[in-house]
């Protein structure tokens, strides 16, 4: 599926950048136009690869950002509602080809793709085999919450070689010199939780949060994404005035297993991603500097 694009929002002007560049280029129009970007996160091949497809078009009316999970069955940072839709992309027989497919679908959308990778399945794929893959398909990048920066460099390596982000999920835990070597390596943006622990909270983000996001800012000029946490429009503003990017994965696959039927799954999808955009402008809120 690579049709020309039909939805209501349209990729921006001009030449078509590469994917991590056009990851940047949508970062830096949500910016310019004073509010956070949208990511939302859907396992591929969830609840079916067809269904998949169509919940990717409507999401990309919407959202800035798709982040495409690789769906594994030792998730580390996954909460039971993302475990479960992985498991049930995994049961109707989940495929790499399959996510690969569903990059490739967004390629003429406004929206740019990160894929969310466990580093398991990625490493049994082959390092560079899935860099080159992923990037051919177009992903802007990939999201590693289990690799840490101590042995990532054989991904890097890999990923660099093919122009893919390594996006990494940075604890408040982390201390500064780890921090440095964070930021040095990575690329696209850092990826804050918004509480602690698994995905899936449908609590009060914590309480450091801001002070967290400062932090980071104080230590790297990539911009900064949140989420694990972010269940509702209210806090999906909150996260907006102090992040460029706002993440949210388990509450929108909340929506769709709670409507009925295939196409009511999917304009649930878009419907709850439009729920989240109204608030992610802050025309009385300056940026935080970089």
């Amino acid at each position: 599926m690579n049709a020309t694009w039909r939805g209501t929002r349209q990729p921006p002007a001009g030449r078509e950048p590469d994917a991590p560049a056009r990851f940047d280029q949508v970062l830096a129009h949500a910016s310019a136009d004073n509010r956070a970007a949208l990511a939302t996160y859907l396992p591929a091949g969830y609840p079916t690869q067809a269904q998949n497809l169509r919940i990717l078009q409507r999401l990309a009316e919407v959202t800035d950002v798709i982040e495409l999970g690789w769906p594994y069955s030792e998730p580390s940072l996954d909460g039971p509602v993302i475990q479960k839709a992985a498991a049930q992309s995994l049961a109707a027989g989940f495929r790499v080809h399959h996510l690969l497919e569903s990059i490739h679908s967004l390629t003429a959308s406004p929206a740019s793709v990160l894929v969310m990778a466990y580093y398991p399945p990625l490493f049994k794929y082959g390092l560079d085999r899935a860099a080159h893959d992923l990037a051919q398909a177009g992903a802007a990048g990939v999201i590693l919450p289990d690799l840490p920066i101590e042995e990532a460099d054989d991904w890097l390596t890999a990923a660099q070689r093919r122009g893919l982000h390594t996006v990494f999920v940075v604890a408040p835990s982390t201390s500064d010199a780890r921090l440095a070597r964070i930021s040095s390596a990575a690329g696209g943006m850092l990826y804050a939780p918004a509480v602690a622990g698994v995905t899936g909270s449908t609590g009060p983000l914590h309480h450091a949060l801001p002070a967290f996001v400062q932090r980071l800012r104080t230590a790297t000029r990539l911009p900064i994404g949140v989420g694990i946490g972010v269940s509702t429009p209210a806090q999906a503003q909150a996260v907006s005035r102090i992040a460029d990017v706002t993440i949210v994965g388990s509450a929108l696959i909340r929506a769709i297993d709670a409507a009925q039927g295939t196409r009511r799954q999917e304009e649930a999808a878009a419907d709850f991603a439009r729920t989240l955009t109204t608030g992610l402008h802050r025309p009385d809120t300056p940026r935080a500097a970089a």
